[in-house]
């Protein structure tokens, strides 16, 4: 990865107010959120950015994909949300430098219900971070695949929403429904929320449905869609079943490198270089 730290702006470049937080959010399932948070995540660390995944999703993925057993978790994601423990009592390193996580447990999926009739319930998230300071650039929120409470917290939490799209029929239907509950969203609980970018994922260049979805949702929402695209490798779909993201896993191979290329747009874009 030394081309890309190469290139990757300077640190200080960071804002001093605080991370830059992204909700990995859509509501549709196996579009490679999940992927998306893990790689995106270890890519930023690995040109020395301090960054945070927060495990929202009670499937777990975003742990298992760092070697992380979510049945062995004792405090976690949960214990956050519902206000057991700090959020720095949760977080955990991982073995990439830079890199750190709040695991996910099995308790995370009763979390919805739990917080039911819990004052600012919608909060909660937003209130954790509170407590970070400066210790992180960026923190990366893995949210599951629904547009229930917790991916609500992720939003009202979050400075940006970064969304993966499955490169398939009716991608952009289930996009528009998430857009409208970012305005939601920014209309009643985050007003500085914002849609950071689109990441088309799965692509397969010998599709040409792949083709027509890309061109679809570039002529719809033109540059918040990133240039990077993500293609359909299998190297990508077994490194979580070794516990590693596909950076550590095959570092050469298409999509690790499709990853190491988005982080580099995610770093300009967020850190005011340009896209």
């Amino acid at each position: 990865m030394a081309d890309f730290a190469e290139t990757a702006p300077a640190r200080p470049m960071i804002a001093s107010s605080g991370p830059s937080i992204l909700a990995v959010a859509n509501q549709k399932g196996g579009v490679g959120k999940t992927t998306t948070t893990v790689n995106l995540s270890t890519a930023l660390a690995a040109v020395g950015r301090d960054v945070l995944i927060f495990d929202l999703d009670p499937q777990g993925n975003a742990s298992t994909g760092l070697g992380v057993d979510r049945h062995e978790v004792e405090t976690g994601s949960y214990e956050v949300l519902i206000g057991d423990t700090p959020l720095e009592s949760a977080i955990v390193k991982t073995e990439i430098p830079h890199l750190f996580l709040v695991p996910a447990s099995q308790d995370l999926s009763g979390a919805e219900l739990e917080l039911v009739d819990v004052e600012r319930r919608e909060y909660r998230l937003r209130e954790a971070f509170a407590s970070l300071g400066e210790r992180f650039d960026y923190v990366l929120i893995d949210c599951p695949p629904a547009l229930g409470l917790l991916t609500l917290n992720a939003l009202t939490a979050a400075n940006g929403i970064l969304v993966p799209l499955q490169c398939e029929y009716l991608a952009l239907e289930g996009l528009s429904q998430l857009v409208q509950t970012v305005e939601r969203v920014k209309s009643v609980f985050n007003p500085a929320l914002k849609l950071q970018g689109i990441v088309l994922t799965m692509f397969d260049s010998r599709n040409n449905l792949s083709a027509l979805v890309s061109d679809d949702v570039r002529e719809f929402f033109g540059d918040t869609v990133y240039r990077t695209v993500i293609p359909r490798n299998v190297r990508v779909s077994e490194a979580p079943s070794h516990g590693k993201p596909v950076l550590l896993y095959d570092l050469n191979c298409p999509g690790a490198q499709a990853y190491v290329h988005l982080a580099g747009e995610v770093l300009r874009r967020e850190e005011g270089t340009g896209a």
